[in-house]
């Protein structure tokens, strides 16, 4: 299995609940197919850079999971298929990247401890 790091925007439009639905949908996908989730953040809505379909704003969330790697097409698809997905990049973490993302994780948690 391999560790993977997806980020992807839901549109502005959505309500608080419909957002957690929309990604308790996506974590359901992965776990349902054998995916081991690490970590979930929700950045919550965000300025984006650029307007993408004339929005300016979108709700950010970030997964960290290992999986095999014919699951990542099954994920993507789904992400293409939701009309609330504006946009999503999934990319597979080398060890250094794996690193850096423990580090981040064990900061935040200190974080949240203090």
């Amino acid at each position: 299995m391999n560790q993977y790091e997806t980020v992807f925007i839901l549109t502005p439009v959505l309500s608080d609940d419909q957002m957690k639905e929309t990604v308790n949908k996506f974590k359901g996908l992965l776990v349902d197919n054998g995916a081991e989730m690490l970590n979930e953040e929700l950045w919550g809505l965000k300025k984006l850079a650029y307007p993408i379909q004339k929005k300016s704003t979108g709700f950010y969330v970030l997964f960290e999971f290992k999986a095999e790697p014919t699951l990542i097409k099954k994920l993507e698809t789904q992400f293409r298929r939701d009309e609330k997905v504006i946009r999503f990049q999934t990319v597979k973490l080398e060890k250094y990247a794996i690193e850096y993302a423990e580090k981040r994780r064990n900061k935040k948690a200190n974080k949240e401890e203090a």
